[in-house]
Order: C-alpha cells, then sequence, then structure tokens
C-alpha cells in the first residue's frame, strides 16, 4: 500500500521518514518529495508497505506531532493524469 504523508517538518530526511515507518512492519521504499527549484523538501512524502502494517501505520502516526507539527498519514490517492497541453 502507498501511503501519504503530509504536514512534514522541513528538515525531515527521508531515512527519519522509513525508521517512523519500520516500527509498524517492513518498508518497501519512503521517498521524500522535493521542490525542483530549491531543492529542498515540499513536506510531504510517501512510503511503501504491506497492506497490514500500511494499516497499522496510519492508525498509529495520524494526527501525532513531529517537530510541532501535527502529521497527516493515510491511504495514498492514485496520480490523476496531468492536462494534455495540445496544440491548436
Amino acid at each position: 500500500m502507498n501511503i501519504y504523508v503530509g504536514n512534514l517538518p522541513y528538515s525531515v530526511t527521508e531515512q527519519q521518514l522509513r525508521e517512523m515507518f519500520e516500527q509498524y512492519g517492513e518498508v518497501q521504499t519512503a521517498k521524500l518529495i522535493m521542490d525542483r527549484e530549491t531543492g529542498r523538501t515540499r513536506g510531504f512524502g510517501f512510503v511503501e508497505m504491506d497492506n497490514a502494517d500500511a494499516d497499522a501505520a496510519i492508525k498509529a502516526l495520524n494526527k501525532t506531532e513531529m517537530d510541532g507539527r501535527t502529521l497527516k498519514v493515510n491511504q495514498a490517492e492514485p496520480r490523476k493524469a496531468a492536462p494534455q497541453r495540445g496544440r491548436w
């Protein structure tokens, strides 16, 4: 299952994100989304885990605090296709 993790502190690293979720099971991937222009995190990321482990992690970590920020943790929505830019 792909898990969305929002409202992360900008100081968090992918390793810290992975370690936070490893308490609930095996993490397949942990990725922070970076701003292309600044190279800084955008304050959210995604973690992939098995479904049972993911459910436990979501229940345990949603609305918890990290460095003064309340995390939003839930099942990630499928990515919507970007609008097509066609020629006239």
